[in-house]
C-alpha cells in the first residue's frame, strides 16, 4: 500500500514533458476507485522517484491540521521529496496561469472499493508558496489562482 496522487486538468499539454528523475506524469492511471472523482478529462498519475507518490510531502488523516507549511526541523521530511513536491508545485502554479483548472486527489492504494474522501481543499496558489503544499491523505485539492470570495477581516 502506498500513496498514488491523481490529477486532472482541462488543458490537453502533455505534462510528461516535466518528468525527470523525482516527478513523473503519465497518463497510465493506477485504477483506483478514486480516479472517478477527478473533474476534469485530461488525467494523469503523478509518480515520485519511489514510482508510486510516497515520495512528495504528505500527512496522514491524524496530522491535517497540521496544514501547508514550509519544512521544519522537527518533522523529518527527506529533501528529495521536498523538492519532488516543488517541482508538481511548479507545474500546477503554470498551469493554472494559463488559465487551465487543475485538481488532484491524494489516494491511499488500499485495494478497496471505497471512493469516499475526507474532504476538499481548495488550494489558493496566492496564498500557497511552492515550498508550503503539501498532500492530505484522501483529500481532494482544487487549485486556484485566487480566491472569488470577498474575504472578511478578523
Amino acid at each position: 500500500m502506498c500513496y498514488m496522487v491523481l490529477l486532472s486538468t482541462d488543458s490537453p499539454e502533455d505534462l510528461s514533458l516535466n518528468n525527470d528523475s523525482l516527478v513523473s506524469f503519465t497518463r497510465e492511471m493506477p485504477g483506483l476507485p478514486e480516479e472517478s472523482l477527478l473533474l476534469h478529462q485530461h488525467r494523469w498519475f503523478v509518480g515520485s522517484a519511489h514510482g508510486c507518490s510516497c515520495g512528495f510531502r504528505h500527512l496522514h488523516t491524524s496530522a491535517i491540521d497540521l496544514g501547508f507549511g514550509e519544512p521544519v526541523e522537527w518533522y523529518e521530511e527527506e529533501p528529495e521529496d521536498i523538492e519532488a513536491t516543488v517541482k508538481f508545485c511548479s507545474v500546477v502554479r503554470r498551469l493554472v496561469g494559463s488559465g487551465a483548472s487543475v485538481d488532484c486527489i491524494d489516494a491511499w492504494a488500499h485495494g478497496g472499493a471505497n471512493v469516499e474522501l475526507e474532504d476538499t481543499v481548495h488550494v489558493l496558489l496566492s496564498e500557497v508558496d511552492d515550498s508550503q503544499f503539501r498532500f492530505f491523505e484522501s483529500h481532494h485539492f482544487v487549485f486556484e489562482a485566487k480566491t472569488n470570495a470577498a474575504r472578511i477581516p478578523h
